[in-house]
């Protein structure tokens, strides 16, 4: 090897390849070391996520480690060792965590011992340990699976750094915005006072509600208790952040985001574990965040998708808090501008009251919904260089006039129905389980996408049209479009390739795709909001495109001046649509209500409980003729389903009446373990509860 002298660079090479080595480097065996004399047996539960070892594992306490081998810690074991002379010896190191001490282990033969204590940290709680096998349970998953996604990985600098001591608690903050809602204070006095209120808050439109937030967290804080805030994005994490610091200063609260790097994150996550600090903020993994005497429980927008996590086992963070707040007696509140199906389902049960203001109070601080029919769009002239309503093309100059900026949304790529009513475009549905229909090629007749039942003589049940349509105008024609018809007017773009945080307060035309809608700088709002295209979100071909619809709507309308200033909102769609109506009237519980009816009707979630199941059809054949399915339950499909990488692939739904759900869990973790078991090699793709079964 070169030295330091005659080479520079050679230090730091030599450096880095000692520190793999030790990184890589295997812990000793322990084969014979002396056992401890006190619990010398330790419960682990191995980072493995394979259905047929989702169990715990007794191994042998050395000596050595008997003081750091403490419940709730990282440890290193071998997996799969073999019996070699009365000891195990051999097999592939996994990691793992402690779960228990014990005098004894129920397994009869000897125990392999633990290779290795990763760190003396205790960072598995009993609390988070019941919660993480709760989740495993509902959602037919593995323990390990879950806790990959509970438990961040190590960060050994962040480790050895001391969390600062716990700051004291704050008074009880004023109602403050939470006046403007009839039953607020006193859901305030009951989270200070110590209490477990429920409540499905629909928020009134505007920028207030990141500090209503935090005056509720600040009123657990007040009894004693910790919070946790669990929000769909960065951008609304920042705001909560923000608002939070104002009303309680530096130190008493720390946001959990996925950009702020492993060492910060974990290091903010310890001190959370530690009780150092005991109000989280932040994005979905922080649901699971070991907040000490966890009083509250606030999920923000849950019918957001990024709630959904996409790894295994896919748990929904709404059904999380619901869970960890029913094993710990917390406070829920799950609040947003739109309120989904399962909230009305929580009020409808009694297990939830619902927290909305008044008619007259949101009458004052809406603005003011108008609609338009893109017939109406086609038959106007003067719109036909901006694709916009003449209603539309006012309310935009206007506000322009006036000097604010205005939005307009475009439904982003990715919504395109699959067949609609060419006349009235009400989304063509399957007469029998009311799926959408669709054309799986050109020459082939419609069936449904849920049950495949085929449909050889459909007509629009409302206008009675034989004709069918899909398309879609995207985001960047139109800032194209409105660009030529306001000349010398900023046209600014927020979407997936760039997302605005903020525009300044003057005149510009906003084109954003849904959910990417930038905030006004100092809060004052957009003159008008234009949502076109309104026909393409309530067309989709899901059981939630008009639920999604309307919490898209509320969003953006959400960011308007009120109706008293000259805000106004033109929505481009069918007006008797059930969201349309809505949206006109700001009824976001009224409307998830009267959903929540019609899928009782249909015997569809959340009044049921339904899993789907999809991979090549001999795979989805083959789980289906393993399982067991509880009584009452029924299966629709299997059906065809986009295929992936050219490969063939189907798709089944599971329903089952209530109170089923953990009986269906159950039955397909066992037909899973069943497949494993008989060697089948194609792997089936089972999601509890999906959030999109269209």
């Amino acid at each position: 090897m070169s030295s330091t002298g005659e080479n520079g660079a050679a230090e730091p090479e030599q450096l880095a390849f000692i520190r793999e080595t030790v990184r890589r480097a295997k812990p000793r065996t322990w084969r014979g070391a002396k056992r401890a004399e006190h619990l010398p047996v330790a419960r682990v539960v191995v980072d493995k996520g394979v259905l047929t070892i989702d169990k715990f594992f007794d191994y042998e306490v050395p000596a050595a480690m008997a003081e750091d081998a403490k419940p709730g810690v990282r440890v290193r074991v071998r997996f799969g060792a073999r019996v070699v002379r009365g000891q195990r010896e051999g097999g592939e190191l996994h990691d793992g965590f402690i779960v228990a001490r014990l005098e004894k282990s129920d397994f009869p033969g000897p125990l392999a011992p633990l290779a290795q204590v990763l760190s003396p940290e205790p960072v598995l709680t009993p609390q988070l340990l019941q919660l993480c096998r709760t989740v495993a349970d509902r959602y037919a998953g593995t323990l390990a699976d879950v806790l990959q996604l509970a438990v961040p990985p190590r960060h050994a600098k962040a480790e050895a750094e001391p969390s600062p001591p716990p700051r004291p608690r704050p008074p009880a903050p004023a109602p403050g915005g939470w006046q403007r809602y009839p039953a607020g204070p006193d859901f305030l006095a009951a989270l200070a006072g110590g209490g477990a209120p429920r409540a499905v808050w629909a928020a009134l439109p505007g920028p207030g509600w990141p500090y209503e937030i935090a005056r509720a967290v600040a009123s657990t804080l007040s009894s004693g208790r910790g919070a946790l805030v669990v929000l769909p994005d960065g951008r609304s994490v920042a705001r909560v952040d923000q608002a939070l610091t104002e009303l309680l200063g530096e130190g008493m609260h720390v946001a959990l985001e996925a950009d702020l790097g492993p060492r910060e994150r974990y290091r903010r996550w310890l001190a959370v574990s530690r009780g150092s600090v005991h109000a989280v903020v932040g994005t979905r993994a922080t649901m699971f965040a070991p907040v000490r005497d966890l009083g509250l429980v606030v999920v923000w927008s849950d019918g957001d998708n990024s709630h959904s996590d996409p790894r295994a086992p896919h748990p929904h963070v709404r059904e999380v808090a619901l869970l960890r707040a029913a094993e710990e007696g917390a406070a829920v509140l799950l609040g947003g501008h739109a309120v989904t199906v399962e909230g009305a389902q929580l009020v409808s049960t009694g297990w939830a009251r619902p927290l909305v203001a008044d008619r007259e109070t949101v009458r004052q601080v809406a603005p003011r919904a108008r609609t338009v029919t893109d017939q109406d769009q086609h038959r106007d002239a003067a719109a036909q260089a901006a694709r916009l309503p003449s209603v539309a093309w006012e309310a935009a100059r206007e506000a322009l006039a006036a000097g604010h900026p205005v939005l307009i949304q475009v439904p982003r790529r990715g919504y395109v129905p699959r067949l609609a009513c060419g006349r009235c475009r009400t989304p063509a549905r399957c007469r029998r389980c009311e799926g959408p229909l669709e054309a799986p090629s050109a020459d082939a007749s419609l069936c449904c996408a849920w049950c495949g039942e085929a449909e050889n003589d459909w007509h629009c049940a409302e206008c009675g049209s034989f004709r069918l349509r899909a398309q879609v105008v995207g985001a960047r024609r139109t800032a194209e479009e409105l660009g030529k018809a306001f000349p010398r007017i900023p046209v600014r773009t927020s979407g997936r390739d760039a997302v605005l945080a903020t525009v300044p307060d003057e005149p510009s035309l906003v084109i954003s795709t849904p959910g990417a809608e930038p905030l006004v700088e100092g809060g004052s709002g957009y003159g008008a909001a234009l949502l076109l295209d309104g026909w393409a979100l309530l067309s989709r071909p899901d059981l939630r495109a008009g639920e999604e619809a309307l919490r898209l709507w509320l969003a953006a309308a959400a960011l308007v001046r009120p109706s008293a200033e000259g805000g106004t909102v033109v929505v481009v769609a069918e007006p008797s649509a059930r969201p349309v109506q809505a949206l006109v009237r700001w009824d976001p519980l009224g409307h998830a209500g009267l959903e929540r009816d019609e899928r009782a009707q249909l015997h569809f979630p959340p009044v049921s409980r339904m899993a789907s199941v999809s991979g090549s059809p001999a795979a989805v054949a083959d789980l289906l003729g393993l399982i067991r399915l509880p009584e009452g339950a029924d299966v629709l499909g299997p059906v065809p389903v986009p295929a992936l990488r050219g490969q063939e692939q189907e798709r089944a739904l599971l329903r089952v009446p209530p109170g089923q759900g953990a009986a269906l869990a159950a039955a397909l973790k066992a037909a899973q373990i069943a497949r494993i078991a008989l060697r089948t090699p194609e792997a089936v793709r089972v999601r509890v509860d999906p959030t999109d079964i269209g």
